[in-house]
């Protein structure tokens, strides 16, 4: 929208989102996720699994090699079977770990393709207000914790939770006894995870938002990077990006504590019951009623019995996590989106007029009003001014017709139909539209041309060239139309730039142009060329306006003194249209302005 608006951004904070999805919905979201990938996790988990079944052997092989050892008998077949145990259960295992984090890739890759379509499908007014740094965080960092629940954590909690009960039932058959003094142990810490779950989950959340802010930031300096230098704001930005990142920081670490924390504690179920087991068992030895093989084997099992609680308390802790991620990656979903609508085909045909009839609109409920029953009428052909001091609401008229944004009260038409009837994507097909800072995305000078039309032909290409005055400049690239123009067409100048943006427009063969400012930063930008050039330029308007309906905003007046109408806007309002000649007669406003650009005398 343009600067002189009370547009979508300034300077408002972000839109509060929603409130936080809650635990139980945080679930089924996750599972939505990895549900198309079931089978292949359920694989993985399944290998994982008989891996560490393959590993529960090892005890008893153990066991096996001490008792030969013991008998004096030959130790080739114990210590075979015991390698062999090791080895299979370490391949099994790694073809299911593999299985696992391909998976987990799988599902990171499908949630940033939807999380991306729908950002792009956001509606402008949500997007004005939210942060683009956050964003990509999202997109990033958030959907990144999904791999490590899909990987790590639900494919471990499964795989841990078998080995656990498995592990249980050997001991069991070994010594039921010293098995109930291990799990009452388990249990005590067991509710230590309990407690701690929820604030793993609330402390990760508040450290990815953290996070997300830090980008914002770090994005608001990068965006105006010319601006920081030209400044000297480089230490101010740098205090400020750094404030951020410190808050970034205390938030991940209060998450690790609590992380740490339970660490700490599947760590001591370990110490506990290895010193509850070793006392037990060492009694029960002592007094016969025990073999130190059975206990040595029983010990062995104890750590496959509690290695796998550590980690399903590490699994919950990643999963904690990645609810909190969830939560963020969610919260977009409240947002509207538009339709999504199939590529049309570029618009041709005859064009088309425009009216406006008693439009009321304002970017939000706590913000001004833009237009206070703004009416007129643009007819089908030629060329139609918008003029007006800053402020007065002329950009808006463009993001309502583009329906960016929708009106609360009154109508708008286009070609004699109202603009809600309209298909979205044929709407936007006949429309061509040329922004106040004509952006330049990165890439080739021909990828930007055709950035709005993808199907154009060169011969297409070479005629908005030509009437853009951009050919002399193609032929002077290393690459011609291959040539890179850089971030943000950055190796292009100004009036190029705008000149690009204007072919970009013509090669959709629009109904209806829309040049926000266009021919007045094309004045601007073009100072340093020919007054020849200059008029030139000036004049590619003018031979589109004998095609099509051009719908132009200009605070230089010279640059549409030959517009067929005129429409003056101010506060909101139109007050006055008519031809140039007119309105210096009939309106003082317009006198005013054209006065103080010496088209007419003071």
């Amino acid at each position: 929208m343009g600067a002189e608006d009370d547009g979508a951004d300034g300077g408002q904070p972000a839109p509060r989102l929603k409130a936080s999805l809650g635990e139980r919905a945080s679930w089924r979201v996750l599972l939505d996720q990895v549900r198309p990938h079931r089978r292949v996790l359920l694989l993985g988990g399944l290998l994982s699994l008989v891996g560490s079944l393959a590993g529960l052997a090892m005890p008893v092989m153990a066991k096996r090699v001490i008792d030969a050892f013991g008998e004096g008998n030959t130790l080739a077949g114990p210590v075979l079977g015991l390698s062999l145990a090791v080895l299979v259960g370490a391949l099994i295992s790694a073809g299911g770990r593999f299985l696992l984090e391909r998976t987990g890739e799988t599902i990171v890759l499908d949630s940033r393709r939807g999380l991306v379509d729908r950002i792009l499908r956001l509606t402008v007014s949500d997007v004005d207000r939210l942060k683009p740094g956050d964003l990509l965080s999202r997109v990033g960092s958030d959907t990144t914790l999904l791999r490590a629940v899909c990987t790590d954590a639900l494919a471990s909690l499964v795989g841990s939770v078998f080995t656990f009960l498995g592990a249980a039932v050997m001991m069991a058959i070994m010594d039921g006894l010293l098995l109930v003094v291990t799990l009452a142990v388990v249990a005590l810490v067991g509710l230590l995870g309990v407690v701690i779950a929820p604030r793993i989950r609330r402390a990760s959340l508040q450290a990815q938002v953290a996070l997300g802010e830090m980008g914002s930031v770090l994005d608001r300096a990068l965006q105006a990077f010319r601006t920081v230098k030209a400044s000297g704001a480089e230490a101010r930005e740098t205090a400020v990006v750094s404030a951020a990142a410190v808050e970034a920081r205390d938030r991940g670490v209060a998450a690790a504590a609590w992380t740490s924390l339970a660490g700490v504690g599947a760590w001591m179920s370990i110490q506990l019951a290895f010193l509850a087991v070793l006392g037990v068992g060492g009694a029960r030895v002592a007094a016969g009623a025990m073999e130190i093989s059975a206990l040595i084997a029983f010990l062995m099992y104890l750590f496959y019995l509690v290695s796998p609680i550590g980690q399903i308390i590490q699994s919950l802790t990643q999963i904690q996590n990645g609810l909190a991620a969830v939560t963020r990656i969610q919260e977009i979903a409240t947002l509207r989106t538009e339709p999504a609508a199939a590529p049309v085909a570029r618009a041709g045909g005859e064009p088309v007029g425009v009216t406006f009839s008693g439009v009321v609109f304002r970017y939000g409920e706590d913000r001004p009003v833009v237009h206070r029953d703004v009416t007129f009428e643009v007819p089908a052909g030629g060329m139609t001014a918008l003029v007006g001091p800053s402020g007065a609401g002329k950009s808006t008229v463009f993001g309502l017709l583009e329906r960016f944004y929708e009106p609360q009260e009154g109508t708008i038409t286009v070609g004699g139909r109202d603009i809600r009837d309209w298909p979205l994507g044929e709407l936007r097909a006949m429309l061509g539209y040329v922004e106040q800072d004509a952006p330049v995305l990165a890439g080739t000078f021909r990828e930007n041309l055709v950035f709005g039309a993808p199907g154009a032909t060169d011969e297409e290409i070479a005629v908005a060239l030509a009437r853009t005055r951009l050919d002399d400049l193609v032929e002077r690239l290393p690459e011609g139309l291959d040539t890179p123009v850089g971030h943000r067409g950055v190796l292009l100048s100004g009036g190029e730039r705008q000149r690009v943006a204007i072919a970009r427009a013509l090669l959709r063969r629009p109904r209806l142009l829309l040049l926000d400012e266009a021919t007045s930063q094309l004045d601007e930008a073009t100072s340093q060329l020919d007054a020849v050039n200059e008029m030139r330029l000036r004049e590619v308007v003018a031979e589109v306006a004998l095609e099509t309906t051009v719908l132009v905003i200009a605070h230089r007046l010279s640059t549409v003194t030959g517009a067929d109408r005129i429409v003056v806007m101010e506060a909101g309002r139109v007050r006055a249209w008519g031809t140039h000649d007119e309105l210096v007669a009939a309106d003082d406003l317009y006198r005013e302005l054209a006065a103080t650009q010496f088209l007419v005398s003071s």
